[in-house]
């Protein structure tokens, strides 16, 4: 399916240094990509309601990813999938007496638009799983082929014991995971399953309910393998980096990273992800913000409503990524308050006066000149050393904070000289750009 449109990304003076991210699996600070050819794999919405402040904010986070990536030099590429057919989505489609793939089709152009509006790079392949199918079909044969499948009353089921390395990324123990499973969409109640935690990967077809042709029956996929088929379709058997929130790390990305395994052969060779980064989760008056509760803040409403994108983005990076946090308002007037002035920062750096003391304007333009350029470097080198020290966005907006207030409360704050070569209108310039590039904001 089509993604949606990207954004110019100004290009900054020199690299980047190697981002640096926290890994799920191994609790270490690690290179986040293995060479020059960079690679991630992001998992995407179930489209059966718009885009919220949770959805935002991983989003986000793995937009810092690939814009950090970017300026490093890598050669990226970034796959994200839709899981345009799922229970979730037909409950709501006969809930609302409304066709699924109408819900779907309106549901994910609302999401491209809110990706736009918050000027989130898009992935190289954004795709859905109806239109994978046929990947599904080729990768739950090799699964098959490697005697890891079963059959039970026309559901296909993956057994865990196929993969001896299964539970290597949560770390957790049985009773932990078949807890966890029950509560994010498993059956490891079903009567007739070789263990409670086997995952399906085809369910056969229920009346009223879509399905498709395969060798395994008609039906449609589990969730899990999709997310394993499309991965090593297009990224390879092995890549640099599976994200996600942090209600993935399982079942989901350890079944799918467990599938791929096996589906690879099995016998101990890499497979699937090389690192995990998974985002926090984001409450709404202390509880998880998730649509089965519908305590739900809307990015296209507050667009609506008339608030600047670019706050709602500022607002998500004033918390790390991988922190649980709470959604307030007091926190979206930050936000809004804190662009304000560095757009006014911005607009104040506009010419030689900033800093000149009365005598040689020849000397002052000099000064200024030098004083501007090791500004900007600093704003330069800050951010870039916060993001690569993983994605801590709160000391990268830090960092352009402090230049803010050094230019509106210097001694010549407000002057409005005309711009001149190697003046302090190219420091504003700088700092925007690296504003832009970097953090995805708009000055």
């Amino acid at each position: 399916m089509d993604s949606w449109r990207g954004v110019s990304v100004p290009k900054l003076p020199g690299p980047g240094p190697e981002l640096r991210i926290r890994d799920t699996a191994t609790g270490q600070l690690v290179n986040a990509a293995e060479g020059h050819a960079a690679t991630m794999y992001a998992c995407g919405i179930t489209p059966y309601d718009s885009t919220h402040i949770g959805h935002a904010a991983t989003f986000t986070a793995w937009d810092l990813l690939l814009r950090a990536w970017l300026d490093a030099g890598h050669d990226v590429t970034y796959v994200q999938n839709v899981t345009d057919v799922d229970d979730p989505l037909l409950e709501r489609a006969a809930r609302d007496g409304e066709d699924w793939r109408q819900l779907a089709e309106r549901e994910i152009a609302r999401y491209r638009g809110d990706m736009e509006a918050l000027r989130i790079l898009p992935p190289n392949r954004l795709v859905g799983a109806v239109e994978a199918m046929p990947l599904i079909e080729r990768f739950n044969g090799l699964l098959a082929d490697r005697s890891a499948l079963y059959e039970l009353d026309a559901d296909v089921y993956f057994t865990r014991s196929a993969d001896a390395s299964f539970g290597s990324l949560s770390g957790l123990d049985t009773e932990a995971m078949t807890e966890l499973s029950a509560e994010r969409g498993g059956d490891p109640g079903r009567p007739g399953k070789k263990d409670p935690l086997d995952a399906l990967v085809w369910l056969g077809a229920r009346p009223g309910e879509p399905s498709w042709e395969s060798e395994f029956g008609n039906g449609r996929p589990g969730w899990h393998v999709e997310c394993a088929a499309i991965a090593t379709e297009y990224l390879g058997t092995v890549f640099d980096m599976q994200v996600g929130g942090s209600d993935l790390i399982f079942p989901h990305h350890e079944m799918s990273a467990s599938h791929a395994r096996v589906a690879a052969g099995g016998r101990g060779a890499p497979a699937f992800a090389r690192r995990y980064a998974h985002a926090g989760m984001v409450r709404l008056g202390g509880e998880k913000m998730s649509k089965s509760l519908g305590n739900l803040v809307f990015v296209s409403e507050l667009v609506a409503g008339g608030t600047d994108p670019a706050a709602v983005r500022l607002a998500l990076l004033a918390h790390h990524y991988s922190d649980d946090w709470d959604w307030t308002d007091a926190g979206l007037v930050a936000a809004q308050r804190r662009l304000a002035r560095w757009r006014s920062a911005v607009g104040s750096v506009v010419g030689p006066g900033r800093g000149l003391a009365a005598g040689s304007v020849a000397g002052g333009l000099a000064a200024a000149g030098v004083a501007a350029a090791a500004a900007a470097d600093r704003v330069l080198a800050g951010v870039r050393k916060r993001l690569a020290d993983d994605l801590d966005a709160p000391g990268a907006l830090a960092v352009v904070d402090r230049w803010a207030d050094a230019v509106l409360t210097g001694p010549s704050a407000g002057e409005g000289q005309p711009a001149v070569a190697g003046s302090p209108a190219g420091e504003g310039q700088v700092v925007r750009d690296v504003v832009d590039a970097l953090l995805g904001v708009e000055l």
